[in-house]
């Protein structure tokens, strides 16, 4: 399976991540000089894939033109995976339905300091796609940025929504609330400043629990079990929560990594798979999303 994700206006190809028996292999795609310009106007530039495992494989690509690897294993029925080279991804991007008031949105944002959080176009509006299909009407978001995803989230709400967007940073959350004002979305969405921990409890002490549809978290990593849970009792049976960077740029797949950061994620990923409240599907999309379904 592969992933995109685009950084601050740059666009960085994906990790391809893959499991055979007693071997986590990683093909890690970098850049050499990005030269990216948004949506559809990207030139190809040259990269190279490094696939590590227990036997140190090594797999090289200079040219634009799909690498495709396959599962070793019978058991993963030699499944082929594709890397998403900048021209597969461009060709993506080409095909996300970006309303101008997002694409102006990110375009502010990629000049700011930490731009790198904002979520990737593709993964936005997936986000919107499944709080459509849920016919989620409430809404949380843990962790907003300047607000591409949580505006993303409000366009599609019916106007009777409410979408409870989190942040601590005050000064890029002004930069979201400018463009809910802008997209006409302000009246659904509540902007809370302070921490996502509080204000999630002070949600539950008021009385909200299993009151929301929908959420999706994307701050502290380190937080993550707990936002987890604290989610749990707000999201209604049936309800989906999505959790972002749960690849964390390929390093939870990577044994020689093991900063507090990864191995909190690896420890949430773990808990996840035996936890059976929840039915879930991790996919590849952005730096990796993994989508709980409450049962």
């Amino acid at each position: 399976m592969t992933g995109s994700v685009i950084h601050g206006g740059w666009g960085f190809p994906p990790l391809l991540t893959f499991v055979v028996p007693n071997r986590l292999c990683t093909n890690y795609t970098t850049f050499n000089k990005p030269n990216f310009k948004p949506f559809g106007q990207q030139k190809s530039a040259p990269l190279t894939i490094s696939c590590l495992s227990d036997k140190a494989l090594t797999t090289s690509c200079l040219s634009d033109k799909a690498v495709t690897t396959a599962a070793s294993d019978h058991n993963y029925g030699n499944k082929q995976v594709i890397s998403v080279t900048p021209r597969i991804y461009d060709y993506l991007l080409t095909n996300v339905r970006e309303p101008t008031i997002l694409r102006e949105l990110r375009e502010e944002t990629a000049t700011m300091r930490g731009s790198q959080m904002q979520v990737s176009p593709d993964q936005a509006q997936l986000l919107a796609m499944l709080v459509q299909i849920l016919g989620a009407k409430r809404c949380i978001e843990v962790g907003v940025y300047t607000g591409y995803s949580s505006l993303a989230v409000a366009l599609v709400l019916p106007d009777s929504g409410i979408l409870v967007a989190c942040e601590r940073d005050n000064n890029s959350l002004e930069v979201a609330k400018k463009y809910y004002e802008r997209a006409g979305v302000s009246h659904k969405v509540d902007a809370r400043h302070g921490l996502a921990v509080d204000t999630l409890n002070s949600m539950l002490e008021n009385g909200e629990g299993c009151s929301y549809d929908f959420a999706f978290v994307d701050a502290e990593k380190r937080m993550y079990q707990e936002y987890f849970e604290l989610l749990l009792k707000l999201v209604r049976p049936g309800g989906v929560i999505v959790i972002d960077n749960v690849l964390w740029h390929g390093k939870v797949a990577d044994p020689l990594v093991d900063d507090k950061k990864t191995e909190s994620i690896r420890s949430f990923n773990r808990a996840l798979m035996d936890d059976m409240r929840v039915s879930i599907s991790m996919i590849p999309v952005g730096d990796g999303m993994t989508i709980c379904h409450k049962r």
